[in-house]
């Protein structure tokens, strides 16, 4: 019987056959027993067979995963490396997610930035009507609210805006003023805004401000034949219940408010359509609110400019003419003109705002030094600054061009009455200058100065000049930087009397301010109309601070007397701390410098070049 190797080949052993040489005889036959064991030897012998000395090698293991087969040593790298990257960067990451954070501290504001984070919440001591819950002034509340309910013509009364000063009055003249300088400033400096974190908190305030001033007039309409131009008031030497007479915080007035109605004032009209259009630019990015400006401004704006409307606002009202008293509305022409274009790039309002009549009648070129004085009732440098800023940076040429250089060269001559060495104003021994002529008040036309100045500086920087021509004099734009700087540190502190004229900033600040407001306690008391006199005539310091406010100013001997009665010193007022915030966030250093080009710009069309027309023809 065979047994079959199914490797190939027999096994088969049988007597007489030679095994490695050697012959089996015989006698050498297995015994029986030793056959028994035949199936182990050849199990035995195929093994040796099979695994060979000389050929011993061990298998290779391999793992199929069903898509791709991997030897364990592969596998083994594989793994190691995952493990090794691991160590060498998941961990890492790990262990610095979980251990406690140890930011580096960030630069310390400077003081400037100090400052005009207090000079903003002034404006939320101010605001007039139903007040929002994160408001921030806790002894404000609601106030204001049967505002406007005398005039038939507005739906809902007049409610909302700012109070001006320490009384209860709303002025819709430097109103409108305050909230064109803070859109003003929201434009050139935006980015500074959002680094000091108070971008979203200065819109709301010129947005509470806008919202009041839609209210105004019929900004529905196309054309309107009256505006309200103020809510409140008083009449000098009045003995009845008013706004002057009465020592009360807004939330306790019960006494009469009457609404002043205007169907004349071109003055208020242009202020008004500048501060809208100006809000338009500062609003572009929500376009519903943004169109309703800039409709509300072209509105106001053609009641500017009826020619059956021309007289000053305040001719004729004894609530107004005492306290903000216009003395001319051709610089609000330019003024307004000037914004709506820049807001609407129709080219209709540049044409008015370069029109060689206006500057004329507004003595823009006369060269009187109390017409480079920028304030509330007079925004001629202001105008030709922001006109300026049109030549330098967009360049229009023709037909603009000869307006616009006589513009730039007026402004630059404004800039030159700002230094010292020319003795066009006074100034105090201690570096004030009295823009003014000594009379109270000083600080509101300082800061507006020192904020043109820095900005015309910025504006140079931005285009690559290194200074201006006074004369034959020539000064790197650094001197109008000192002058702004050197301005504002008196106002914070750097003074003979050593007294910081913002409150809350500094050590030294006026406690006596002359506010209604911050001179009452709130201990939820109703005090009537003389019962508040014992909080004006007391020589205590003022419950609460009214934080930012700055203040009237020192006299012209650089003296300050800190007493709530004398409101020449001690008074603020909304037009002012406008000024104050520009000129702060001018100075202020953050991460970004300089000024936002375009932004003012980005709804005037591309201009292309333009030919001045032929000459007419020749005629022998």
């Amino acid at each position: 019987m065979h047994s079959r190797n199914q490797w190939g080949g027999s096994f088969e052993l049988s007597s007489g056959e030679v095994v490695s040489g050697y012959e089996i005889s015989p006698a050498e036959q297995w015994d029986k027993a030793a056959l028994l064991e035949q199936p182990r030897r050849d199990e035995t012998l195929q093994s040796w067979i099979l695994e060979r000395s000389e050929t011993k090698r061990k298998k290779s293991k391999y793992v199929d995963f069903g898509c791709i087969v991997l030897s364990h040593k592969a596998l083994k790298w594989i793994f190691g490396s995952i493990f090794v990257a691991f160590c060498v960067i998941g961990l890492p990451i790990i262990i610095a997610h979980f251990l406690p954070k140890h930011h580096a501290k960030p630069i310390p504001p400077d003081n400037y930035t100090l400052a005009l984070h207090k000079a903003l919440r002034f404006f939320n001591a101010q605001k007039s009507g139903k007040l929002p819950k994160n408001n921030g002034i806790p002894w404000r509340g609601n106030s204001g609210l049967q505002d406007g309910k005398d005039s038939n013509d507005v739906k809902g009364g007049l409610v909302g805006g700012y109070y001006d000063a320490g009384d209860n009055i709303k002025f819709h003249f430097p109103m409108s003023f305050a909230m064109t300088m803070l859109s003003w400033s929201v434009l050139e400096y935006k980015q500074k805004y959002i680094d000091i974190n108070e971008y979203h908190h200065t819109r709301e305030l010129i947005k509470w401000g806008t919202d009041y001033l839609l209210l105004t007039f019929n900004s529905s309409a196309t054309k309107i034949n009256t505006i309200h131009a103020q809510v409140g008031g008083a009449l000098n030497g009045s003995k009845t219940p008013d706004d002057h007479y009465c020592w009360q915080k807004p939330e306790d007035m019960k006494y009469p408010r009457p609404t002043t109605t205007i169907s004349q004032g071109p003055d208020l009209a242009g202020e008004m359509a500048a501060a809208l259009a100006a809000a338009s630019i500062v609003f572009q990015d929500d376009v519903t609110y943004s169109k309703k400006l800039i409709k509300g401004a072209q509105t106001v704006f053609a009641f500017a400019r009826d020619f059956g409307k021309r007289s000053p606002y305040s001719r004729g009202q004894p609530y107004i003419a005492p306290f903000y008293n216009s003395t001319g509305y051709f610089d609000e022409f330019m003024w307004g003109a000037a914004w709506l274009y820049y807001a609407t790039g129709n080219n209709t309002y540049i044409s008015l705002a370069t029109n060689p009549s206006l500057p004329k009648k507004a003595s823009a070129f006369d060269m009187i030094p109390d017409l480079s004085v920028f304030s509330w009732d007079n925004k001629l440098p202001a105008a030709m600054l922001l006109l300026t800023r049109f030549r330098m940076f967009l360049n229009p040429g023709y037909p603009y061009e000869d307006m616009l250089s006589m513009y730039h060269n007026i402004t630059s001559l404004t800039m030159c009455s700002y230094l010292h060495q020319f003795t066009v104003f006074n100034w105090t021994k201690g570096g004030l200058i009295q823009l003014n002529h000594g009379r109270p008040q000083p600080l509101q036309y300082v800061v507006n100065a020192a904020f043109l100045a820095s900005l015309f500086a910025d504006y140079m920087e931005a285009r690559g000049i290194p200074g201006w021509n006074c004369g034959p004099n020539y000064f790197p734009i650094s001197v109008l930087k000192t002058f702004a700087t050197s301005q504002m540190d008196y106002i914070m502190g750097k003074n003979p009397m050593n007294m910081s004229y913002i409150v809350g900033y500094g050590n030294n600040f006026p406690r006596h301010v002359h506010h209604r407001g911050a001179s009452t306690p709130k201990d939820h008391k109703h005090y009537s109309c003389t019962g508040g006199w014992k909080w004006r005539d007391t020589h205590k310091p003022n419950p609460h601070n009214i934080t930012g406010a700055m203040v009237g100013g020192p006299n012209r001997f650089d003296q300050f007397h800190d007493s709530r009665i004398n409101y020449n010193y001690t008074e603020p007022t909304l037009a002012g701390n406008a000024g104050l915030v520009a000129a702060l966030i001018s100075l202020t250093s953050t991460p970004s410098t300089g000024i936002d080009i375009n932004t003012i710009f980005s709804a005037i069309p591309p201009l292309g070049p333009q030919s001045p027309p032929p000459p007419p023809p020749w005629n022998p």
